[in-house]
């Protein structure tokens, strides 16, 4: 941290060099003024410009020009003037060049406490010191877990508001079977953040493996939150799929590890929620996908509700998401169901979606996609039924940067 410090007083030299500059000119200055106030002529200057405008004014009147009743305004009026050019001249005298020599240095201590206060409350001393630990462990040949551990639980004790230190712990708490522990440094950083989705989600898993994969009331309160906030979350998501998966419901297991997969970044976790998909189709008697060639590869497509057929619906009306080939010749391709509550959403239409070995997405290049809203849940289209389409979507790579927007904005007929 010393480096740190030195560069803050490097940067309160130049304000403090700003507080002494002008001291260093205040006898000169005040000098110089006395000068002009002692030879200031301008109230003498006043008096004779008063004295001219006098005479012209009586010269005015004696030629006729004026009566005496404008003599004696306009002669009240520069009177008037005189008085309040000389009572503006009038100035307190000067103080001595040393006056308030003593604030300046009362202001500069002022000043360093302040930042000084303000950066501890407001910099990232705090943060600073955990990077440095960081560094200092992995640095450190003898370094390991445990030692990094013990320094965090002591940067906890110095800095317990500090959102950093918890979110560092929680995962080492984890990772070195402390659960307890774990648990409590998620609560406190849930404390300091807020109950946002992420912590919610992750709080949500960690009990639900100290419950032994059981939806505890518990659980169950937080994966309801967590999806009130935002149903399209994908930890909670995933353990929903084991959940179901661990119950032998495997339909549902894969449908919410395939929006699961739809939603996450991390590509180790959606290649073991698609080994899970892969694992819960073979129980259903859906065969696997074909190739390592075709893994990957499929749509991915946000849907959403046009806001002016919002009120035509209930929120737990059925969404079938599906794409199907261009020419129609094969039966759906990919098929995923939602609900209404849960759009907009995005989803990803693979190979784990296919309803048949013989009609998978990965065999074409383009697909056709169709959105359709059923409030009696049918899987055949009924008049009154919403939709969206998009032709020809190109089939590859899955990627974030690569998805088809469909809209529901049409009524069935």
């Amino acid at each position: 941290m010393t480096p740190l410090w030195i560069a803050i007083a490097l940067l309160l030299l130049p304000a403090l060099w700003l507080l002494i500059a002008p001291m260093r000119g205040a006898r000169v200055l005040r000098d110089q003024l006395d000068h002009f106030e002692a030879n200031d002529t301008s109230a003498e200057q006043n008096v004779a410009i008063f004295q001219r405008r006098m005479a012209s004014l009586e010269a005015a009147r004696e030629r006729g020009d004026i009566d005496d009743a404008r003599f004696n305004e306009d002669r009240l009026e520069l009177e008037r003037s005189l008085l309040e050019d000389t009572a503006t001249q009038a100035k307190r005298p000067l103080k001595a060049a040393s006056a308030g020599r003593l604030v300046v240095p009362l202001v500069m201590v002022a000043v360093v406490g302040a930042s000084t206060f303000w950066y501890q409350q407001n910099g990232a001393e705090g943060d600073l010191t955990l990077y440095a630990i960081q560094e200092e462990i992995r640095n450190d040949p003898e370094g390991s877990l445990m030692m990094f551990l013990e320094r965090m639980e002591a940067e906890a004790e110095r800095q317990p508001n500090n959102p950093n230190v918890w979110s560092s712990l929680f995962p080492l708490y984890r990772d070195t079977g402390q659960p307890d522990k774990a648990v409590d440094a998620l609560e406190r950083l849930i404390a300091i953040e807020g109950r946002i989705p992420p912590l919610l989600a992750q709080l949500a898993q960690l009990r639900f493996f100290m419950a032994e994969r059981e939806l505890t009331p518990e659980v169950q309160a937080l994966v309801d939150e967590t999806l009130e906030l935002d149903p399209r979350q994908p930890t909670v998501l995933g353990l929903l799929g084991i959940h179901a998966f661990d119950n032998g419901d495997y339909e549902t297991a894969v449908d919410r590890w395939r929006r699961a997969v739809a939603n996450i970044s991390d590509p180790e976790t959606a290649a073991s929620l698609r080994e899970g998909i892969r694992v819960a189709q073979e129980r259903m008697g859906v065969a696997p996908e074909p190739s390592a060639a075709a893994q990957g590869q499929g749509v991915r497509v946000s849907v959403s509700l046009d806001e002016a057929l919002a009120d035509r619906v209930s929120d737990d009306a059925t969404v079938f998401i599906t794409a199907r080939d261009i020419d129609g010749e094969l039966p759906p391709l990919a098929v995923t169901r939602a609900r209404v509550s849960e759009l907009p959403m995005t989803v990803v239409l693979d190979d784990a979606a296919a309803m048949s070995p013989q009609a998978q997405i990965s065999q074409v290049r383009e697909a056709r996609l169709v959105v359709r809203v059923s409030e009696s849940g049918q899987a055949t289209p009924q008049p009154g039924d919403l939709f969206g389409d998009l032709e020809s979507v190109s089939v590859g790579p899955i990627r974030e940067d690569a998805t088809a927007n469909v809209v529901i904005n049409r009524v069935f007929e």
